[in-house]
């Protein structure tokens, strides 16, 4: 009876026994690449931080072009679940058509896509500190005629084009209320040129650049040499950003254990 009672007791401990935890899903970061060797090197550098801040979560970088490796290589490269955070400051093609049918291409995959980095108040606060290592000083109270200028990509999708602007108003916001006109290097929006002669016209005169660019390349290059004064680095791998890269990871996988929530509760 006693040894009866003794392998009961071991079966029960193991059925109690919490399962082993699994490794997270992999966050993999989209990056859109650039012939600029700085980009690469930025995007590295940012998942490195990533990295040391949650060492348990497999990262791995993917490009939609110009870099290796290609995002396809990247996915089919992994295996189980894993979540794509674009390393992209709103909404627009990329996001919304290249993102799903790379994963539709991954079959083997359980994936999910993140939402882009912006707008959020971790990029106003990362474009702030670049314009204050710039040399940026000046605040609305003791410098009325300051101004800045958000100098972003460009998308001929409107919801692009409104998460920008609410960057802008997010970042005038950190600022405390110096003004900040968007401005873009492409799809056919307000020039660089365009937003200092109205900022100009509003008698504002010194007149900085923010840089809303994940990393270095054509675009930020061209926006830089139209900024009247100075001009701020791109956003890079600030520590914000990769807070911001870990933010959005979770709230994939949030929403994912929501909806699991739901249909477990329909079908009760």
């Amino acid at each position: 009876m006693s040894q009866i009672t003794a392998q009961l007791s071991s079966q029960l401990s193991g059925l109690a026994r919490p399962p082993a935890s699994r490794c997270p899903p992999a966050l993999v970061a989209v990056a859109h690449g650039s012939r600029d060797p700085g980009a690469l090197r930025t995007a590295k550098a940012l998942l490195a931080r990533v990295h040391a801040l949650r060492p348990d979560v497999p990262v791995r970088l993917g490009h939609i072009e110009l870099n290796e490796p290609p995002l396809d290589d990247t996915l089919a490269a992994l295996r189980g679940e894993a979540v794509l955070v674009p390393l992209l400051l709103g909404r627009g093609y990329h996001v919304k058509q290249d993102l799903p049918q790379a994963l539709a291409r991954a079959p083997h995959l359980q994936g999910r896509i993140a939402a882009p980095l912006g707008p959020h108040p971790l990029l106003a606060e990362a474009l702030h500190a670049r314009l204050v290592e710039a040399g940026y000083r000046h605040g609305h109270r003791t410098s009325p005629r300051s101004a800045v200028i958000l100098a972003a990509a460009g998308s001929r999708d409107p919801d692009s084009a409104r998460d920008t602007d609410q960057a802008a108003a997010l970042l005038s916001a950190r600022l405390g209320g110096i003004p900040v006109l968007p401005a873009f290097a492409s799809a056919g929006g307000a020039t660089v040129a365009d937003s200092v002669r109205v900022l100009t016209s509003r008698g504002h005169h010194r007149i900085a650049l923010a840089s809303y660019f994940t990393a270095p390349g054509r675009f930020a290059t061209e926006t830089a040499a139209a900024a009247p004064w100075l001009t701020a680095a791109p956003l890079g791998a600030h520590p914000a950003m990769a807070r911001l890269v870990l933010d959005r990871y979770d709230q994939a996988l949030a929403a994912h254990a929501g909806q699991g929530d739901s249909l477990r509760l329909a079908t009760l």
